[in-house]
């Protein structure tokens, strides 16, 4: 059984930095793409950023270039999340993802992913 538990988030005042994480199990031995997804109240959900277990390639939305960044961590079976730079419009709740497809961080980011955890709240105060 696939299980993503994500933990990290929380409340931080505009320009701040948190970190995100995601600990994952039950995914076959390397390969599967992770992701980072959030949705925003009264929003669609929105796809963040995805990191490839088999070969390390990271892929963002332009609206976290440059302030995000996604990293794993095998031996622990972590992923992380670290969001620099953080603006209001960057709250949400993030929800950690996992697939087993091959398919591109362009197709995740739009079309999300197989397995999904439950999700934390980051809420970045003005």
């Amino acid at each position: 059984e696939v299980q993503l538990v994500e933990s990290g988030g929380g409340l931080v005042q505009t320009g701040g930095s948190l970190r995100l994480s995601c600990a994952f199990s039950g995914l076959s031995f390397g390969g599967y793409d992770i992701g980072w997804f959030r949705q925003a109240p009264g929003k669609e959900r929105e796809g963040v950023s995805t990191i490839s277990i088999r070969d390390g390639s990271t892929y963002y939305a332009d609206s976290v270039k440059g302030r995000f960044t996604i990293s794993s961590d095998i031996v622990k079976k972590t992923v992380y999340l670290q969001m620099n730079s953080l603006k209001p419009e960057d709250t949400a709740v993030y929800y950690c993802a996992a697939d087993p497809n091959y398919y591109t961080g362009t197709y995740y980011l739009a079309y999300g992913m197989d397995y999904w955890g439950k999700g934390t709240l980051v809420t970045v105060s003005s």
